[in-house]
Formats: structure tokens, sequence, C-alpha cells
């Protein structure tokens, strides 16, 4: 396993410019299983102007994660284990947003390193739209005498209490094939030889972030009523994988300010650790 180049935490990159139209947001839309009945987020010709689902931040950010700047890795010992967004302003349905991205840290877990990769991203004005944080652990590069970083706060649903809303989705079979039109082209979700390489699928997973986009969507309509504008922030913990065709279940439970949120598969959690911040 390669050293870790730690002396680019904090450096920030050079801004790059994301260029994206509503056939982006469309098809980010579709790839998280937005049905046509929610017309909103599907018609660029929407009689109240087409919306954007708060978590596209995730497929802006992804232009500017600065993970090779770490050094030679090796991406197959790359998991994402955890992703927030926050918002500040909502998406237009088209335009150009300033994309900056840096590590933020690199803590020392022993048998891995887990890294903090921070994208901001914001208009022409200089406006700030949003700020994605992706946490991930790169297996077998800890053990080099760093900062094993802070105990992170669990986050649980109230025993015996009833969520305050409730929304399941059914995933579709070529749901991964289709959200890997958004950019990310892992052969892990699309290649069942690929996959059983791995020794820990049965088959191609879904994308996390596809995942973690079908939970933002339920937030809005549990939460948001609707109102893009109103979610503020989401960040969760990726638990376990989820496959094409699987029911998703998304639960949120009003707690000081906030929603706990929790998504899981029959009684399975797939997304963990987790909250909402709606306006």
């Amino acid at each position: 396993m390669k050293e870790l180049d730690l002396s680019i935490i904090g450096k920030k990159s050079e801004e790059i410019i994301f260029k994206y139209s509503w056939k982006d947001v469309v098809l980010y839309a579709l790839g998280i299983g937005t049905k046509i009945d929610e017309l909103q987020f599907l018609y660029e010709g929407y009689s109240n102007g087409l919306k954007v689902i708060p978590s596209f931040a995730c497929i802006a950010a992804a232009r500017g994660l600065q993970l090779r700047r770490l050094g030679k890795i090796e991406f197959s010992h790359f998991v994402h284990g955890e992703q927030s967004i926050k918002l500040y302003k909502p998406f237009t349905p088209s335009g150009e947003i300033i994309i900056q991205g840096e590590i933020s840290n690199i803590y020392d877990k022993g048998k891995a390193a887990v890294i903090h990769a921070l994208v901001s991203g914001y208009n022409s004005n200089k406006e700030h739209i949003f700020d994605t944080e992706a946490v991930f652990f790169y297996i077998g590069a800890g053990g080099f005498g760093g900062d094993p970083g802070p105990k992170v706060e669990p986050i649980n649903p109230p025993k015996g209490v009833n969520p305050d809303f409730s929304i399941s989705y059914d995933t579709d079979e070529t749901q991964a094939a289709l959200y890997r039109l958004n950019g990310d082209f892992n052969p892990l979700h699309i290649d069942p030889e690929f996959a059983g390489r791995s020794g820990r699928f049965r088959g191609p997973i879904l994308h996390g972030l596809c995942t973690y986009g079908i939970a933002t969507r339920a937030i809005i309509y549990g939460a948001c009523d609707g109102k893009v504008e109103r979610l503020k922030e989401f960040k969760a913990r990726f638990t376990r994988e989820v496959y094409p065709g699987e029911r998703l279940t998304i639960e949120g439970w009003k707690d000081n300010g906030r929603y706990i949120i929790q998504v899981r598969k029959d009684e399975t959690v797939v997304l963990s650790n987790a909250y909402a911040i709606v306006e």
C-alpha cells in the first residue's frame, strides 16, 4: 500500500466549472427512481419551473473530489463510508457551478485511513450553493501515527416510537444501470462477473449515492412538503449494500430541530447514523 500524501490536507484545488442542463437534472431524478407523477422533477416545461432534487449536489461535487492528489492509491481498497450535503441555495434547472474541493482531514484508524473530502459549489456571482463531504475508508493505509479523529455521535431512532414519516420505494432491476449514466461507471454496479470477484456481493449492487438520493427524495416529501428549498442538510452512513430491485423504506423521527433518518430493506438497515435538517 502506498503512503498517503498528508501535505495536501486543507489545500484547496483549482476551481473548475460544472456545466449542466435540464436533461442532466431529469436523468438524475430518473436515476433515483422518480416517477411520472412527480413532474416537478421530470418536466422542463413544468408550470412552476423544473425543480432539482438537492442530492444532485453529489453529482456536481464528483467533479471536484481530490482523491488523486493523495498520491498513487488503490481505489479497490476505498470504501465510501459517509456522505453529507449542506444546501444554501436551490439549484437552478440548468447552469454553471464553480466547484472547488479539498481533502479536509485524514485520520488514522490503524487498519484504515479515514479520508474526509470536502467539495463546495458557487454560482457565477460567488453565491454559495452547497457543500458536500464524503468520508472514505482506505483499507490498509492506516498505521501512520496520525490523529485517530473525534468520536462520532451515535444517532439512533428512539426505541418503541413510531416514525413521523415512513415512505417506501421499490427500486428497479435496471436502477444501477440507469444511475451510472450520471457519471459513476464502476463495473461493480453493472458487471456480475466483476461483482462476484469481490467475494462480498452476490451480484451488482446499487450505488450508495443512489440509495442516498432515494432517501433525499423521501425526505423532500416526508419532511419538506415537497419543497426542495426546505432541506438544508442531510448526512448518512452507508451500512449495508442494496441490490437493484429491492424495496427501501425511509423513516424519519423529529428530534430537537432535526429529523433522525433511517433507511432499511426489510429489517436490515442500509443507511444509518443519519439526520436531516429542515427549515
